[in-house]
């Protein structure tokens, strides 16, 4: 039924009344008595380990898990969770490796890294380019997303949904990182809650349905049973969609570089670990980690259970659009129609929270960059910390409004979350590049980080479209294999141009070696989480 019942509606207003009552006391509890711009943008200090653990994965988890990973578990199997189980093990690499010296050399936001290791024009390029990605990229795509399966659901309108979401993201995000920080504890319980409930019931449909009388385990059995193709975690170059998970680069290749430019090199994913010290912000990174491998389950399984249910003859007509195309980002709004009244609610207030608490943050990120590094150093350089702060929420509202206008164009999409993935690696690589070179290579000039930074697109475009310019003389790869081409071409190039330039070698960015250290707990943390992921790969591979 695509419509909520009274407990539904009463479900989600206590979640509604809940957070809004919530971020209301925190913004008034945890207020300066003096406005600060980095209080507001980074909440310097405020944050626990466990409030930036979860604010990590609510801002990383949005509608395009439950609908996007759901959508290509329907499609792919359980391979697309590679994106999240891979992204476990990059967290530990960024909490051992690029925390400790972002927090050492005091840094709020990646441009202004860039500017300090580098110089302000490639700090601006890179600004520009981040505002652009965030704004017409990923808010977009998450609203639209999250109007879809919630108009879906509720049985309003696509357009209502979208002026909703924005709406409320925004409201959030006007009350600063301190207030997105703690109710994003919140969202992920909600989130997590609600995720488990439709997996719990798809599990349930589907051992009904297989004779077992709604025994969830058994379940898993006929899933693996029914569909063992989707029970592969690399792809052979024979494959279906090889070019959407192309074999071994889904651990070492271009998901590595994706994971690392994602978690270890992007404002609204670090942000919430640059107000802590190292150890707090350590904890809070493997706490995420922790939570990552959790996902799969409430996003992917979903989708794998849908698709047998699917080949069984089950939801023929809600699986396709209105040509009788099957749409695989159908499977998780399908899903949730099914839940008994009350449930649903649950359910709908954990979409909500995952797409409300990932518009803020990167809403949060998207006021911090342009307010930090374009505003403040081009056209108010004596802003007061006031004004600073009225700019970040005008530029919250600006980015919200834009995102919303544009994404009714996204209608077309069949896989939104491998459209998200490819768009982004375009300009994955070259960030990925000017940062790794950048922290750990003293003789990286500015010149060979601002040929990077103009390339990387260039370079991404040339590899996508030349097999169809060329009519297939040149090799069509798969976007995760371009990713990691243009990596290394980047590479090379800055490395070759650093080379070419004697100049003094100065120590801009301060290495302390002793921050590499880590305690006995994040060791045994980290090992448990290797030793995870390592199980899960062998008996998945």
């Amino acid at each position: 039924m695509k419509s909520l019942q009274l407990a539904d509606y009463i479900v989600f207003f206590i979640y509604f009344i809940g957070i809004s009552a919530y971020g209301y006391h925190i913004y008034h509890k945890k207020r300066s008595a003096a406005a600060s711009s980095k209080d507001f943008f980074l909440a310097e200090g405020a944050l626990t380990w466990w409030a930036i653990g979860a604010s990590l994965i609510a801002s990383n988890i949005s509608a395009e898990h439950f609908i996007g990973m759901s959508g290509s578990g329907f499609a792919l199997g359980l391979a697309i969770s590679t994106y999240e189980w891979m992204a476990a093990a990059t967290l530990i690499l960024v909490a051992v490796f690029f925390i400790p010296l972002y927090l050492k050399n005091k840094i709020y936001t990646m441009p202004q890294f860039l500017a300090m290791r580098y110089n302000d024009k490639v700090s601006t390029i890179m600004a520009v380019f981040w505002l652009l990605v965030y704004v017409f990229v990923n808010l977009t795509s998450i609203i639209y997303l999250g109007a879809l399966a919630i108009s879906s659901i509720s049985g309003l309108s696509f357009e209502t949904c979208i002026v909703g979401l924005t709406l409320f993201s925004a409201v959030v995000t006007l009350g600063g990182m301190k207030v997105i920080g703690y109710t994003d504890v919140i969202q992920v319980v909600v989130l997590i809650i609600g995720g488990l409930i439709t997996t719990y019931l798809a599990l349930t449909l589907l051992s009904r349905e297989f004779g077992y009388g709604g025994d969830v385990f058994s379940a898993l059995s006929v899933l693996r049973k029914e569909a063992p193709s989707h029970f592969h975690m690399i792809f052979a170059p024979s494959h279906k969609y090889y070019k959407d998970l192309p074999g071994i680069s889904v651990i070492v290749g271009g998901m590595l570089v994706n994971n690392l430019a994602y978690w270890g090199c992007n404002q609204y994913i670090v942000q919430r670990a640059l107000g802590a010290d190292l150890h707090t912000a350590r904890k809070g990174i493997l706490f995420a980690a922790f939570l990552k491998l959790l996902i799969p389950v409430i996003a992917v399984l979903p989708g794998i259970t849908m698709y047998v249910l699917h080949q069984k003859g089950l939801f023929q007509a809600e699986m396709m659009d209105a040509t009788g195309v099957v749409k695989p980002d159908h499977a998780y709004p399908t899903l949730m129609n099914l839940l008994p009244a009350g449930l649903k609610g649950v359910a709908f207030a954990a979409l909500t929270a995952a797409i409300v608490a990932s518009l803020a943050g990167k809403a949060n990120s998207i006021s911090t960059i342009f307010c930090l590094d374009i505003y403040q150093k081009y056209f108010d350089k004596e802003a007061s910390e006031r004004k600073l702060i009225r700019v970040g929420r005008g530029a919250v509202i600006v980015s919200m409004v834009i995102a919303a206008i544009i994404t009714p164009s996204l209608r077309s999409l069949d896989q939104a979350y491998q459209f998200i993935q490819e768009y982004v690696g375009f300009f994955s690589p070259g960030v990925l590049a000017i940062f790794l070179l950048g922290l750990f290579w003293k003789r990286t000039t500015a010149n060979a980080a601002l040929a990077g930074a103009l390339l990387t697109i260039p370079v991404s475009t040339l590899l996508k479209f030349l097999p169809v310019w060329t009519n297939g003389a040149f090799p069509d790869f798969p976007f995760l294999d371009r990713m990691s081409i243009t990596f290394i071409v980047i590479t090379l190039l800055m490395v070759i141009m650093s080379l070419s330039k004697r100049s003094a070698v100065t120590e801009v960015i301060k290495v302390d070696r002793a921050l590499y250290r880590v305690s006995p707990g994040f060791v045994l943390s980290s090992v448990i989480i290797l030793g995870i992921l390592t199980a899960l790969y062998t008996v998945f591979w």
